[in-house]
Formats: structure tokens, C-alpha cells, sequence
């Protein structure tokens, strides 16, 4: 079975849920990453599991995974991923993405992270879901040290969600380098470009980067990885652009991944 590629709605981040769906499937994609990340990119009330399928099919959009990132390290945090796994469970979700210190953190207690993830992961494996945890952060700032909590974790509930861009931003290293050793634990793979460099947050549409998407693809693909990709475009921040530009972005990115065999 072909894996599954995904239009996040965090590329449409200051846009309605409803905007962010409808450019998604315009600009080709049938399956969506869904984000609920608290004062972020809240396009998913975790709280009305049932609107959610009547509202992909208004755009002839499956679910591949929901983004929902919050501060791990804390009680809130947890909570929230918690709800999310509720959430995934109901709606059919396999994968919940997140991270240990939420979109905001700038400092992450290792151990106060590892004193939460088990009550996550229990409820993760109760429901059937797994946990990805991304390539973010402090902590998990490479696939390299990612890898190395994990073995820590020790869950079969938790693994990777391998960011292509994030591994530059925050790690300062390459995605062609530094993804082979970790392939075994990924579960995600969001596709994100980046003008490159450590701290440089330019995150442009697939192709206008520095990534070297045909020899990720090349990595994962021999080393078997059957999980979903997602297409996350950040541009430079805010403000965001204007809508037509944002789908006509990812519509460049998927036509990129096209031209490199990705269907």
C-alpha cells in the first residue's frame, strides 16, 4: 500500500479550519494532518469528535494524523494530549503528533517529561494510537537524540515524528544525514523545507529549499518505511501569507513530490 501523503492545515495556520481544508484538496491532496495545538493552530475542537468526519467529507479529505502539541512536562500539557488520543481513537486517527515542550517552550525539563510520558503512553496504547513524538525542540532537536530518549521511553507506543526541516532548525544538521540511523523508530515524516541553517526559521514550499527531498525519499523507501507523509509549510512566520498564496504553495510542493514519484 502506498503511504499516505497529507496536507497539514498548520501550513493555513491563521486561517479558518474550513479555508485550510478546502486549499488543502485544491491543491491536490486527499488525505490531511489535522492540528489542534493550543494557541498555535486550533483548527480541531477536540471536544466535538463527531463534526469531524462530516467535515472532511465536505472536501473529500481522509484524516492521516492529528497534530496536537502541548507542554509534556506539565499537567495541562498532558491533558491535552490525553484528550487528543481520546480524540484520535474516536475519529479513527492513528497517529497524534507532538512534542515534549509544546510549540512555545524554550527550555524542557528532561525529567519532568519522562515522569508524564508513561500516563500517555498507557492511554495511547489503550486506544490503539500511537504517540509520534516530533523532531522539535531541545531535546529532541535531531533524529540522533530523539533516538536516545526513546530508548529511554522504552514504549512501543512512542516513537518518531521525523521533521526534515526542524532538524536544521533546531539541531544545525542535515535530514540525509541524520535520518538513516533513526528510521527504525519513525512512525511520521512531515516534509518541511528550509533555507537551512540553525535558528533560520524559513520554511518555504518543497523545492525552494535546501532540502534534498529525492534522497530522503530515497532513505526512507529503502529502509521500508510504510508511515504517512505530511506537507508543513511555516513560510517566515507572521504574518502569514494571504490564502491564494498559501495553497498555491502547497500546490507547488505536492507537484514537487510528484515529479520526485510520490503519489
Amino acid at each position: 500500500m502506498p503511504n499516505q501523503l497529507a496536507g497539514h492545515t498548520n501550513s493555513f495556520h491563521t486561517h479558518g479550519f474550513d479555508e485550510a481544508l478546502a486549499g488543502i484538496a485544491e491543491a491536490g491532496y486527499r488525505y490531511v494532518e489535522l492540528s489542534a495545538v493550543p494557541g498555535l493552530t486550533e483548527h480541531v475542537d477536540l471536544e466535538h469528535p463527531d463534526a469531524l468526519a462530516p467535515k472532511l467529507a465536505e472536501h473529500g479529505l481522509e484524516p492521516a494524523s492529528l497534530s496536537a502539541h502541548s507542554e509534556l512536562t506539565t499537567r495541562a500539557g498532558v491533558d491535552h494530549g490525553l484528550a487528543a488520543v481520546r480524540f484520535a481513537a474516536e475519529t479513527g486517527i492513528p497517529i497524534v503528533n507532538t512534542a515534549i515542550g509544546g510549540h512555545a517552550a524554550t527550555r524542557e525539563s528532561e525529567d519532568a517529561f519522562l515522569a508524564n510520558i508513561d500516563e500517555l503512553a498507557d492511554e495511547a496504547e489503550r486506544a490503539g494510537v500511537v504517540v509520534a513524538l516530533e523532531v522539535h525542540g531541545e531535546l529532541m532537536a535531531t533524529g540522533a537524540q530523539s533516538a536516545v530518549l526513546l530508548e529511554r521511553i522504552a514504549r512501543p507506543s512512542v516513537k518518531i515524528n521525523y521533521d526534515t526541516g526542524n532538524v536544521e532548525f533546531y539541531g544545525g544538521a542535515r535530514a540525509v544525514d541524520d535520518l538513516p540511523a533513526v528510521l527504525p523508530l519513525v512512525a511520521h515524516v512531515h516534509l518541511k523545507d528550509t533555507t537551512g541553517g540553525l535558528g533560520n526559521w524559513d520554511f518555504p514550499a518543497l523545492g525552494d529549499g535546501v532540502v534534498d527531498f529525492a534522497r530522503v525519499l530515497e532513505i526512507l523507501r529503502v529502509g521500508g518505511y510504510a508511515g504517512p507523509y505530511s506537507v508543513e509549510l511555516e513560510f517566515r512566520g507572521e504574518p502569514w501569507p494571504p490564502l491564494a498564496e498559501v495553497t498555491q504553495s502547497m500546490r507547488r510542493s505536492r507537484e514537487h513530490l510528484r515529479g520526485l514519484g510520490l503519489e
